[in-house]
């Protein structure tokens, strides 16, 4: 009978972690088959199984002749596979619906068993779009903790001041982007959310996109910072930024600065303001674009490679929870409508060369009647 099979751990493997919310480094078979649901694993996880998922009926690897079948000289890797035949047929699987990143030596040791696999990914996202209790606690955790690194941040950046040669100093000496991050990196991991070394200290002198930004920072020009801390104990993300502009900006840089901080901030809160279950990330992208352009941006729809990095040339914003970019997509990919118990990030933002981006980003939670902002923390760029 058809079923739904995922392969993997639990670190790595979001779909699974979202079935068995508990850290499981090596590799397992989850199993679902008419409301029945099963685990191919070792004895070593089943106790911690059985207090997490207590309907999840037990499956053992070496009850399928695992120690046998290397013993008879297959290596591992082999071996699980062949355990991954005997226990599906033991439950009565032939055919079953699997996500597009299930390992291919597995499928085609399945299908050379005769079970028919269909790669359904849609059907898997769909399973975790509505965030279970646990989860949304682990991604409110994680939020608080993102609070506690753009305190940190902002308290460095705040506390320095602009030298002569239009660098910020601390203390008498250089603020480098590596000092803020550091600093982001300690009150995330304090808060029991750790973030990865390449959260975003990024201005016109370096970073952008994913270029997490180094070295010296500027006075007067946009510093963005992008952090997303993942929950320990959950392994639930969340995601925020702000930008921070320490001295007065000068010249013509003041004037563009403004305009992109008024038409971020509109653009957030018009987005904010139509979040609700029914309305689809394409519509939100698309009348954001519709703002930018009207205002003199290229963005993602419009740009031509004269216009380089300058405008709104990314995506509005996206899913969160056990990865940090995930379904819902909010762009032009952004075709499925919101669901109530959805996790999304907006994010947007504007780049000028030589000025830089200002781009504010809060987390929200789809609710029956809107979205509640998880996100709580000014926008004023700290002028």
């Amino acid at each position: 009978m058809a079923g739904v099979l995922l392969y993997g751990d639990t670190e790595r493997s979001a779909a699974l972690r979202h079935e068995l919310p508990l850290a499981i480094i090596d590799p397992l078979l989850y199993i679902e088959r008419d409301g029945r649901r099963w685990v191919l694993t070792s004895d070593i996880e089943r106790d911690r199984l059985t207090r997490a998922v207590p309907d999840v009926e037990l499956l053992d690897y070496f009850e399928f002749g695992i120690l046998e079948l290397m013993e008879a000289g297959m290596d591992r890797r082999q071996a699980h596979r062949e355990t991954v035949v005997r226990a599906l047929a033991k439950v009565g699987v032939d055919a079953a619906r699997v996500p597009g990143d299930f390992p291919l030596a597995l499928a085609e040791r399945l299908r050379q068993a005769g079970i028919e696999l269909a790669i359904d990914d849609a059907a898997i996202d769909i399973r975790r779009r509505v965030k279970s209790p646990g989860e949304l606690d682990g991604i409110r955790a994680a939020q608080h903790a993102a609070h506690a690194g753009m305190h940190a941040a902002r308290e460095l950046l705040l506390r320095s001041t602009p030298s002569v040669d239009g660098r910020l100093e601390l203390d008498g000496e250089l603020l480098l982007a590596e000092q803020v991050r550091a600093a982001i990196r300690a009150a995330c991991a304090q808060g029991g959310a750790p973030c990865p070394p390449d959260v975003m200290v990024a201005s016109a002198w370096a970073g952008f996109g994913h270029d997490p930004g180094y070295g010296a920072l500027p006075a007067g020009l946009p510093i963005v910072v992008d952090l997303w801390p993942r929950h320990e104990s959950t392994g639930c993300w969340a995601d925020m930024t702000r930008t921070f502009v320490v001295g007065e900006p000068r010249g013509e840089a003041a004037q563009e600065i403004a305009k992109m901080e008024q038409l971020v901030r509109d653009a957030l809160d018009e987005t904010l303001e139509a979040l609700r279950p029914g309305v689809t990330g394409r519509e939100l992208y698309l009348r954001v674009c519709e703002r930018f352009e009207a205002a003199g941006y290229p963005t993602q729809r419009t740009a031509t490679p004269a216009d380089g990095d300058d405008g709104f040339q990314f995506a509005l914003g996206h899913g969160v929870g056990l990865e940090v970019h995930e379904q819902p997509y909010v762009g032009l990919a952004g075709r499925d409508e919101l669901l109530a118990g959805d996790v999304i990030a907006i994010e947007p933002g504007l780049h000028r060369a030589g000025v830089g981006m200002v781009r504010f980003e809060d987390l929200l939670l789809i609710t029956e009647s809107g979205a509640e902002n998880l996100t709580d923390f000014p926008y004023a760029l700290g002028r």
